[in-house]
C-alpha cells in the first residue's frame, strides 16, 4: 500500500474516462484528478486525449493548487512522460529533478471514476449531449459527501470547514428580502435543490458501495 499523504496535493492521481458520447461542445473524454490527502476531485472535459490537451488541463489545476510532488496514473509510463514534458514546456521549465510518475493509483482514482460514471448516467439528457454541463454540479455534490475512509468531506479536509454552497447563498438572499426577483430565485432554488439532492444521495450511495467492495 502507498504511504498516507498528509499535505494536500503533494500526490495526485490522474486518469481519463471515455470515449463518451460527444457533447454539444464537442467533448468526448474527462480528465479526472484526485488528491490523495483530502480525496478532493477535479475533472476537465476534453475533446481528445492528447498529451498537449491533458497538460493544458493539468496546468490549470496546478495554477490553483500548486505543482504536486507525485502524479500517479495507470495510463502508461511513456504516455505520462510525454504529458510531463508538455507540462514543463508550458511552465517554461527546461530541466528539473522530479519524482517519477508511478504506474499505480492504489484504487483511489478508479473508485472515483466509477462514482462519476454512475452520477453522469443519472443526469445526462436523453441524447447524452449535455453531460459536460453537469460536471461542476456533480463534483460539488461529491466534495460535500463525507468519505467513509476519513469521516470528513473533501471540502472539510481541504478548507477545515464545510463550504457555503449555492443553495446557502440563495436561501440567505430569499430570507433577507421579499421582492419579485427573489421569488424567481426561489423557483430556481427549488428546481436546483432537487437536482443537487439527487447528486448528493447518489454520491453517498456509490461511496458506501465502493467502500464495501474494497473491504471484501
Amino acid at each position: 500500500a502507498l504511504p498516507v499523504i498528509d499535505v494536500p496535493f503533494d500526490r495526485i492521481g490522474v486518469d481519463v474516462i471515455g470515449p463518451l458520447e460527444r457533447s454539444q461542445a464537442g467533448n468526448r473524454f474527462i480528465l479526472v484528478i484526485s488528491d490523495y490527502a483530502t480525496r478532493y476531485p477535479e475533472a476537465y472535459p476534453l475533446r481528445d486525449v492528447t498529451a498537449k490537451q491533458i497538460a493544458s488541463a493539468l496546468l490549470k489545476f496546478f495554477s490553483q493548487v500548486g505543482v504536486p510532488k507525485e502524479v500517479l496514473s495507470d495510463q502508461g509510463t511513456n504516455f505520462m512522460s510525454r504529458i510531463r514534458q508538455q507540462v514543463y514546456q508550458l511552465l517554461g521549465i527546461k530541466r528539473v529533478r522530479t519524482t517519477p510518475y508511478h504506474p499505480q493509483t492504489d484504487g483511489l482514482v478508479e473508485r472515483f471514476n466509477q462514482t462519476l460514471k454512475n452520477m453522469l448516467k443519472k443526469f445526462v439528457s436523453d441524447s447524452g449531449k449535455d453531460w459536460d454541463k453537469w460536471l461542476p454540479y456533480l463534483l460539488f455534490a461529491y466534495r460535500e459527501v463525507p468519505q467513509a475512509s476519513t469521516g470528513f468531506s473533501s471540502f472539510e479536509l481541504l478548507y477545515a470547514h464545510q463550504v457555503r454552497g449555492r443553495l446557502d447563498v440563495l436561501k440567505e438572499s430569499w430570507e433577507a428580502t421579499d421582492s419579485p426577483k427573489t421569488k424567481n430565485i426561489l423557483t430556481y432554488v427549488l428546481k436546483m435543490r432537487e437536482k443537487l439532492q439527487q447528486s448528493t444521495a447518489l454520491a453517498r450511495e456509490n461511496l458506501i458501495s465502493s467502500q464495501v467492495q474494497q473491504k471484501r
